[in-house]
């Protein structure tokens, strides 16, 4: 047993070394988590900003500008342009010159100054309909403050019931307590992925894998020793992510980070062993990297990170339950924004563990019958 050990530790250490002097595998370690690090967090923003809005405005009075320059003062909206007559709207968003169109008739004014309601049409580009739902939401809210000054300054009656919004988990609606978090499982998964599937497949493509075959090392050995450097790795990127969430972006971790970190070794023994059977089919690099990839985009699609599972399909549904990626993304949310106990993690890791255990027991069979 002891032995055993010895030949284990030393593949590991060979395999680490490996991937330290080999310069495509640091590239791949390096580069791919960088730049999706990078873009996740500050471009792949679910916010939407930067609107440009038109407005048509056929009323001169006071009420009318006062509403327009609310618009203006908005956040949200940076590209304001004025329209001279009714057909530029059709021309501005044909062209997609804006997303919206806020058109105020021309007595609008003069029915707020004589107590009856002033309306406003608010025209939306359809063809962007999360933007535009997430847009009608921001000029609602506009519209609402709008609404109580005017009875404010006309002393008309406040409204019967006033709506208080709390964001639980995320009071601030802040996008990167939702990006960064799901990066610690889409990172980790990039590198576990990729490490693994790379193993084999270098050992095949510079023509070392029949020398490794020769030595005393067994089959199991070997699987563990392929294994449990990509195992490392993934868990250091997970580590890196997990620091860089709390200090860089000052995220709340409010659960147990050992839940966090068992149910993240769970969910990359999964990972691994789609890895290893990559990796026994791939004979070069080129082909593991490809393959490993053509798992990863499915992977994160089914994940429910941009889009809700529960809104997907329900064949895809099914089929996103194979999909360990599901299930430690609630896991790590759950653990970083509302300090998720310890039996709700594990509801979500004992999944993982079946699709783990099934996935390695493939792998190993599958490498096994490779080398005979």
């Amino acid at each position: 047993m002891l032995a055993s050990l010895h030949r284990v530790r030393a593949l590991i250490i060979k395999e680490i070394l490996a991937l330290v002097r080999d310069k495509r595998s640091r590239i791949v370690l390096i580069a791919p988590p960088t730049i999706q690090l990078l873009v996740f967090s500050f471009a792949a923003s679910l916010e939407v900003r930067n609107v440009s809005l038109a407005v048509f405005n056929q009323d001169t009075g006071a009420w009318s500008t006062e509403l327009v320059q609310r618009f203006a003062g908005s956040r949200t909206f940076d590209d304001l342009r004025f329209l001279r007559g009714q057909q530029e709207i059709a021309e501005v968003m044909d062209s997609r010159k804006a997303l919206v169109v806020v058109h105020i008739p021309q007595d609008f004014s003069r029915d707020i100054a004589a107590g009856r309601t002033g309306e406003v049409q608010v025209i939306l580009d359809g063809r962007r309909s999360n933007s535009a739902q997430i847009v009608q939401g921001y000029i609602a809210r506009i519209l609402d403050s709008f609404n109580r000054d005017v009875a404010v300054r006309y002393g008309l009656p406040e409204p019967p019931s006033t709506l208080v919004v709390r964001n639980w988990f995320n009071p601030n609606l802040n996008n990167t307590w939702f990006t960064v978090p799901n990066l610690v499982g889409i990172l980790s998964t990039v590198i576990g992925l990729v490490v693994t599937s790379l193993s084999v497949a270098r050992e095949r493509e510079l023509g070392t894998f029949d020398q490794l075959l020769v030595t005393p090392l067994s089959t199991r050995e070997i699987l563990a020793g392929k294994t449990i450097p990509a195992l490392i790795l993934a868990l250091l990127e997970g580590t890196l992510i997990v620091t860089v969430a709390v200090v860089g972006f000052r995220i709340p971790l409010h659960g147990s980070l050992l839940a966090l970190y068992m149910s993240m070794a769970v969910f990359l023994s999964s990972i691994v062993g789609v890895g290893l059977f990559i990796s026994s089919v791939a004979k070069t690099q080129q082909q593991a990297i490809l393959g490993a990839f053509t798992f990863l985009v499915p992977a994160v699609a089914l994940s429910g990170f941009a889009t809700p599972v529960e809104n997907m399909p329900e064949w895809l549904q099914y089929l996103s339950l194979g999909n360990p990626l599901r299930y430690f993304l609630v896991v790590v949310k759950g653990v970083f924004l509302k300090a998720m106990p310890v039996h709700m993690v594990w509801e979500q890791t004992w999944p993982m563990a079946v699709i783990a255990v099934a996935n390695m027991a493939g792998a190993a069979w599958f490498f096994r019958r490779r080398l005979e």
